[in-house]
């Protein structure tokens, strides 16, 4: 860099600019002193020779540069076209092509509305009809309206709630179709299940709306919504809805139920003896190998391997272990916002999987595939193939949580006890004595497949077809404890272990906490990892820094704030206004699980926290809450929700904890603001449309 002095200002003098400087001081150079060499010098060729040389020369060569050029035209244009795609979008068209008149559409964020949709399309055959399964992501939806062009058709929606009333990634596109659409559905025949949680402010929302628009624009509802409440007994909802509706149908479209109670295969078994085992996936989600060479981007079908650099133990004594971890993601170009969610994949327990082998008698290193029966279905096999056995239980399928209906009923042809086979039955049916049932031997005594095969001695399946049925293995998301202004390049978790003994005296332990609790930072001399990647959230600071927060996070619910803390802190340090930052946190013992103890004081000291309120619910004889502490300090609440346009953040349990800190903030809007309780409801519900009461809760 060059200062003119003369003028004060600074100069940037680049290369090019020195090169085109110094040519043009060479040409004037040459200029001056061409006269006097020509004097000296008797030339060969005049300059018309040359003239005329060069500009022959330069004729020939533009004629056959622009001739070559011409030729490879067409190559350049097809090549610039992107390749045609294999995949058929329209979902019409198939099912034109394969015989089907039934379409089930699902909106799945964990799995249970794709196997809802799986049984629905499943069941079809057995009800004289054809159906199919679909992901709404794959097909182009505005086909919909030609549904009526295939006879005696049907439409049917299995819709899960995410988050804040919100569609599943899958279902967003076909949500926003529906939004913006016009188009008439006359002649359509539909009927939705709903998939949600009553804890939740926007109970089954999705489903709800989805029911209501394709009415608007024309289609027929031909069955009831079903509204299914996992806070509940989300299976039972299911299964009496599905009783219902399939008997409804047959005399809807004038058809008979085939009457077959068979167990209908839609995959079968391929082993193979001899096979390159580079070609046998290992646990990778999507592309072949791609845990040994990793490219991004990462996503839920390529998550990046980061390696676990600390994992430590928070609490101090107590009979619970909560841990903090953090992942490395330098050079995976991985972004996140605080607020985000972090998505890990576990392996279940080898001990399990392993038992499982035993009780079955197979080999667990044999090497198989499932290939889909339907050779026309997007899906051609319920997990990666080929793998093996071992792999497939332990990375790809949820052998942990007890059996859905579907399964007892498909595995009772193997139990050899006819007492157990009449019960296993019975426990898939609607029935109240079967509904009794299940609740009692499976929800309540919590009894996984391993279980059910241990206690159930009679029953012995294939192993192939117990894999069919198992549900896949589902990423776990965690609130991230951590922002990326201060560690861009790691992401903090914070996590309970989850381990109880269950009714039948067996110790059952949370799959991905325990994973998470054995995750050492160098595990014999190699450093462990965990498979990741980022789910985006609506969880976010307000856009103007001077805007007050007020965050409640009871346990591990404050993981969120730590990220948060740290970012306001970040931004005081940048000389940027920060509102008032006020933490309501909580735990058990002060001496015991008070989370971040010593990192909430430091911030609090250093003005980064305006307001540390902190509730030890047992440290005392009657136990105090969050809840408990924002009515003492409603004055100030008020006045920073009121006047000073402050944004409230609620994290943690939905059932319990949510619910009750949001009638402490009905309490202070009925007494501070003068409302009545429907006026204060109308309240925080505006704040939560203006976008200033958001939760990030789990059930």
């Amino acid at each position: 860099m060059f200062t003119l002095k003369a003028t004060g200002r600074n100069f940037v003098q680049s290369p090019k600019h020195s090169a085109l400087c110094m040519t043009m001081a060479d040409v004037e150079a040459e200029s001056s002193t061409q006269p006097e060499a020509m004097e000296e010098e008797n030339p060969l060729f005049s300059n018309l020779d040359l003239f005329l040389f060069t500009l022959i020369a330069g004729l020939i060569i533009y004629w056959f540069m622009s001739r070559k050029k011409a030729e490879p035209i067409p190559e350049f244009k097809k090549l610039d076209q992107p390749a045609p795609s294999t995949r058929e979008t329209s979902f019409i068209e198939k099912m034109k092509k394969t015989g089907r008149n039934i379409v089930v559409f699902y909106g799945s964020q964990t799995g249970t509305g794709e196997e809802f949709a799986n049984r629905l399309s499943k069941d079809a055959q057995r009800y004289g009809m054809k159906g199919m399964a679909a992901d709404p992501e794959e097909y182009d939806m505005s086909e919909l309206s030609r549904l009526a062009e295939i006879g005696n058709s049907l439409a049917i929606f299995c819709m899960a709630t995410y988050g804040e009333g919100d569609p599943t990634d899958n279902a967003q596109d076909f949500y926003d179709w529906l939004q913006e659409t016009d188009g008439e559905l006359d002649g359509v025949n539909y009927t939705v299940f709903a998939l949600g949680n009553k804890t939740y402010e926007h109970y089954n929302a999705m489903g709800a709306y989805v029911d209501k628009r394709l009415e608007e624009l024309g289609a027929k509802r031909v069955f009831d919504l079903g509204m299914g409440d996992d806070d509940g007994n989300l299976e039972e909802d299911f299964v009496t809805w599905r009783e219902q509706f399939w008997p409804a149908m047959c005399e809807h479209f004038g058809v008979e139920a085939s009457g077959e109670d068979s167990s209908i295969r839609q995959y079968e078994l391929k082993e193979h003896n001899d096979i390159n085992m580079n070609k046998v996936y290992t646990g990778e989600l999507g592309r072949l190998k791609s845990f040994e060479t990793q490219k991004p981007p990462f996503d839920a079908k390529n998550p990046f391997l980061a390696p676990v650099t600390v994992n430590r133990k928070l609490n101090k004594a107590g009979d619970r272990h909560l841990m903090h971890l953090e992942v490395d993601i330098t050079g995976s170009k991985i972004r996140y916002e605080s607020g985000d969610h972090v998505a890990v994949y576990p392996t279940n327990d080898t001990a399990i999987v392993n038992r499982l082998g035993q009780i079955l008698g197979v080999d667990l290193d044999s090497v198989i595939s499932l290939n889909n029966l339907d050779e026309e279905s997007n899906k051609k096999h319920p997990f990666p193939c080929p793998t093996t056995y071992r792999t497939a239980l332990t990375h790809y399928l949820d052998i942990i949580h007890p059996p859905r209906t579907n399964v007892l009923y498909e595995l009772a042809q193997y139990a050899t006890d006819p007492k157990d086979q009449e019960n296993m039955r019975k426990m898939a049916s609607s029935a109240p004595e079967g509904k009794a049932l299940y609740q009692s031997f499976v929800l309540e005594d919590n009894r996984n497949i391993l279980a059910i095969l241990e206690d159930l001695p009679s029953l012995r399946p294939p192993i192939d077809h117990l894999c069919e049925l198992m549900p896949r293995l589902q990423a776990r998301y965690y609130s991230i404890a951590s922002s990326s202004k201060v560690h861009p390049n790691s992401i903090h978790i914070c996590a309970v272990l989850v381990e109880y003994t269950t009714k039948t005296g067996r110790l059952t332990k949370g799959v991905a906490t325990t994973w998470l609790k054995n995750k050492l930072v160098a595990d014999n001399g190699h450093k462990s990892t965990v498979p990741m990647y980022i789910r985006k959230s609506q969880f976010r600071l307000p856009f103007k820094a001077s805007n007050p927060v007020i965050m409640v996070g009871p346990g591990t619910g404050i993981a969120p704030f730590m990220g948060f803390i740290q970012e306001r802190g970040w931004l005081k340090e940048q000389g940027k206004e920060v509102g008032e930052t006020v933490l309501y946190c909580g735990c058990r013992h002060k001496k015991e699980d008070y989370l971040y103890q010593e990192e909430l004081e430091e911030a609090e000291k250093m003005g980064v926290i305006t307001k540390l309120n902190v509730a030890f619910s047992r440290d005392q004889e009657q136990k105090v809450y969050v809840q408990h502490l924002l009515r003492t300090n409603k004055e100030d609440l008020w006045r920073q929700i009121h006047t000073d346009n402050a944004h409230i953040y609620i994290c943690g349990d939905a059932r319990n904890m949510a619910r009750d800190v949001q009638t402490a903030f009905y309490e202070i809007a009925e007494e501070l603001g003068g409302m009545t309780r429907t006026q204060a409801t109308d309240y925080i519900k505006k704040l939560m449309t203006k976008g200033r009461y958001s939760q990030d809760v789990w059930s």
